[in-house]
């Protein structure tokens, strides 16, 4: 797993974690979700660095290779609940972490060149990929399954894990700059819930694209209700599958905002 990726620390305002880094062409942020980097997400940045991309994978929680079960990601969920670098119950407020992240955005971006980078956030860093849009190396954010904040009361169903400020500079960049959204969420997730979808196109309008695939009783395609990780763990790779159909999209949709 991730043999082809080079491993080192990143520094920003006092803070270090390990980065994976590998490919060459526009960067990607690749933001991993709980528990960790496991085999299924692995394969994800390995696929982007395939389709000509440079990705940078930073390790933000768990253990590197450990495989995915149902204990390690309570456990690792727990864990993230409590830490100061994510703030999983605000609805209008962003985690600190991702002051972090955009300077490894920044990083990246001077690393590759290009228009731009690229990021994509997974659950529990599914909603980063709109507060990264306050630096403006980053044009092609996507959300995969936006699980933040929590939703718990309507106020944070419908809520985006940024601040007023922030959601305003969001949509000047949607307005001004043309700059899009990507947002994917299986219809019956609750951690990601319609209200949120509804809200990113009340705030962006055309500028949020939505993947939502069907995966209510007795879909056509067998997805269970728990689904969850769209372009990880239950992507059925398989052409003309939902979930494969969304990849590709992900990878398209890179393609389109960060290549000349």
């Amino acid at each position: 797993m991730l043999e082809s990726f080079d491993c080192a620390p990143f520094t920003h305002a006092g803070v270090t974690r390990p980065v994976f880094r590998a490919g060459h062409g526009p960067g990607i942020v690749v933001m991993h979700e709980i528990p960790g980097i496991y085999s299924a997400v692995a394969e994800f940045a390995e696929r982007l660095v395939e389709e000509g991309f440079r990705v940078a994978l930073p390790e933000l929680f768990g253990q590197t290779g450990r495989p995915f079960s149902g204990g390690y990601a309570a456990g690792e969920l727990l864990r993230a609940c409590v830490r100061r670098e994510f703030a999983v119950l605000a609805a209008d407020r962003s985690s600190p972490v991702t002051d972090w992240l955009r300077a490894l955005c920044r990083d990246l971006h001077g690393e590759c060149g290009g228009l731009g980078v690229g990021a994509i956030g997974m659950c529990l860093t599914g909603n980063f990929g709109l507060s990264l849009m306050l630096e403006p190396a980053v044009i092609a954010p996507v959300l995969a399954q936006p699980s933040l904040p929590f939703p718990l009361g309507r106020r944070r169903r419908r809520g985006l894990h940024v601040s007023d400020e922030e959601l305003g500079v969001i949509r000047q960049r949607v307005c001004e700059e043309g700059q899009k959204v990507l947002g994917l969420r299986f219809t019956q997730d609750r951690l990601v819930p319609a209200d949120r979808f509804a809200r990113l196109r009340e705030e962006l309008g055309s500028g949020f694209e939505s993947i939502e695939i069907d995966s209510s009783p007795g879909n056509k395609d067998g997805l269970s209700a728990s689904a969850h990780s769209v372009v990880t763990k239950d992507l059925v790779d398989e052409a003309g599958h939902p979930t494969r159909v969304a990849l590709d999209r992900v990878i398209t949709f890179f393609r389109e905002r960060l290549e000349a």
